[in-house]
């Protein structure tokens, strides 16, 4: 194979795109609406991949993404990814988002105090929204602070971060009200 290629499979919860290249792979593309959707998003971030049957390793990560998204134990963990194009910061916050268990979560301050960077948050959290390996990178598991699980990655689909840990039997706090957003709530004063 000379350069990229894509293929499109079925999950439990619609069809997937995946992007890859020799070294690994490049991108996962959940489900969006319509299939001719996922495509059209694979096409506009990848104009040169063309569609072949998967490789080995792309194979691999297929085999262990719809098992992910139908509710089963998937180790996606030796799943070879091509980062060339990936910022090291996010490089970094990919390894650890890699070793959260299934079923739990962490915050973004959280993963940025384990970098070594605790004012880092907001890196972290751009980060988790350009990570092009949904799944195989589970940015589902990083929340922000008070574990509210409204967005996921430009590469989410119609697939919520709250559907995902659902699957995985994390409960993360529901979204915020707009009021939460624009007035946060100040901490109660001490009784007098």
């Amino acid at each position: 194979m000379v350069g990229r290629a894509y293929s499109i499979f079925d999950t439990a919860m619609g069809r997937c795109g995946i992007v890859w290249s020799n070294a690994g792979v490049v991108a996962v593309q959940l489900p969006e609406a319509r299939e001719i959707d996922t495509r059209r998003r694979i096409y506009q971030a990848h104009p040169e991949a063309r569609e072949q049957r998967p490789a080995d390793n792309t194979e691999l990560a297929i085999e262990g993404i719809a098992a992910v998204l139908r509710g089963d134990h998937a180790d996606l963990a030796e799943i070879g990814l091509d980062a060339g194009n990936v910022h090291p910061f996010n490089r970094r916050v990919y390894e650890l988002a890699r070793t959260i268990p299934r079923g739990e979560t962490r915050t973004y301050h959280e993963i940025a105090k384990q970098l070594g960077a605790s004012g880092a948050s907001h890196s972290v959290a751009q980060a988790i929204a350009k990570n092009p390996f949904m799944i195989i990178v589970p940015c589902h598991r990083v929340l922000e602070a008070g574990n509210y699980a409204d967005r996921i990655s430009a590469y989410g689909g119609v697939i919520s971060k709250r559907r995902l840990l659902s699957i995985e039997g994390a409960h993360p706090v529901a979204s915020k009200t707009l009021f939460e957003v624009l007035l946060p709530v100040a901490p109660p004063r001490p009784s007098t």
